[in-house]
């Protein structure tokens, strides 16, 4: 087991563009770190950098406590999963499981035994004689799974393994590469572009966009106290409602004004926002954190706006809608208690303890 040291990674492509911009993060002995980010934020790139299937710029990468920048791949004692599974179709499953082993010259009753153990943990011990045509997606999925670890290698790198699931499946591979971890204890990292995995998944969150990281912490550190605007929009589903507005003193309390509506600011919030009265500020309040007043149970919160219900998606357990005032749309999730009728006022009662302030022009979290 080792752990990975990413330090001051840059890289540049022969057309000048500069997809890895001073990328630093360390990935612990046995944790489960997950780069997550937009499409093009360069979260693959990083990953194949740490495989060494790409050339460094400049910067430095160590597995354990060595550099391994000059390295081949095949001497960093790393196993990749790719997202396209990267089966030999005219293999067995045991064969694409063994392959890397053969390769060793590793005894074939080692072979054996280490990819039987390996397919007994995937419960794939019945498909060994079987081609990867032969195979469903998620079935395919663990065969891949399967062939890393045969390898037991010190990290393990997943490029998207799950992106070309289905939802249902999606969702039960996720639980099955978290419990892989927890048998395993290999430090792992894994690219996504999905939020939900990367909350569900990680031990730690590396947030990256236009090749910047942005945020590296705790799922819910992140989600809770997101770096600026970017990290805060990105992680959570439905989205937070971002508003821009002014910090104004009315009746000696400090209070937001979207124009549209305004909240009076917390007593903690009235502190820390003393010095910005009269200037702008962006606040973040996310979808859970505003209430039906005429039905739902925690909507005691005294700072209330009245806009008016757009569109409602039910969900079963909740229900999504979209809430309209004069300038600004929001969505708030609400208990199923009563559908709101599409055109109909609704007061909306709001944690303000909850909300987050952001620079309007840095974009950053304001604390």
């Amino acid at each position: 087991m080792a752990k990975v040291v990413v330090k001051d990674l840059n890289k540049y492509y022969d057309n000048g563009f500069h997809a890895v911009k001073d990328v630093s993060f360390v990935a612990e002995d046995k944790e489960f770190v997950v780069l997550v980010g937009p499409s093009g934020c360069g979260k693959t790139t990083v990953l194949r950098l740490i495989a060494g299937l790409e050339e460094i710029s400049s910067g430095e990468i160590y597995i354990g406590d060595e550099l391994v920048n000059k390295k081949q791949p095949k001497d960093r004692d790393i196993a990749m999963v790719f997202q396209n599974y990267a089966l030999y179709p005219h293999m067995t499953v045991f064969d694409n499981m063994a392959f890397a082993l053969k390769l060793r010259r590793e005894d074939k009753a080692q072979i054996k035994k280490k990819v039987s153990e390996a397919a007994a943990l995937l419960g794939i011990e019945s498909m060994l004689n079987r081609k990867p045509g032969q195979l469903s997606g998620g079935q395919r999925q663990r065969v891949a799974l399967g062939r890393a670890i045969v390898r037991n290698p010190k990290v393990f790198l997943f490029d998207e393994p799950l992106s070309n699931l289905d939802a249902k499946l999606r969702v039960a591979m996720r639980a099955e590469i978290v419990k892989l971890h927890n048998t395993l204890e290999n430090t792992m990292i894994y690219v996504t572009h999905d939020q939900v995995e990367a909350m569900t998944m990680a031990d730690r969150i590396v947030v990256m966009k236009d090749g910047v990281i942005h945020q590296i912490d705790t799922p819910l550190e992140i989600y809770n106290n997101p770096a600026n605007v970017f990290v805060a929009g990105f992680i959570g589903s439905p989205a937070i409602n971002m508003v821009p507005g002014k910090i104004v003193r009315k009746d000696s309390h400090l209070w937001f004004d979207s124009s549209d509506y305004i909240l009076q600011l917390t007593d903690e919030q009235q502190n820390r926002f003393k010095n910005y009265e009269n200037k702008d500020i962006i606040m973040g309040i996310r979808p859970e954190d505003l209430y039906d007043a005429r039905h739902d149970s925690m909507a005691s919160f005294p700072q209330k706006f009245t806009p008016i219900c757009d569109l409602v998606e039910p969900l079963g357990s909740e229900f999504h809608v979209v809430l309209k005032t004069k300038n600004y749309e929001f969505v708030a999730r609400l208990d199923p208690k009563e559908l709101p009728k599409v055109g109909e006022e609704l007061t909306i009662s709001v944690d303000m303890e909850k909300a987050h302030f952001f620079d309007p022009e840095s974009e950053e979290r304001l604390r």
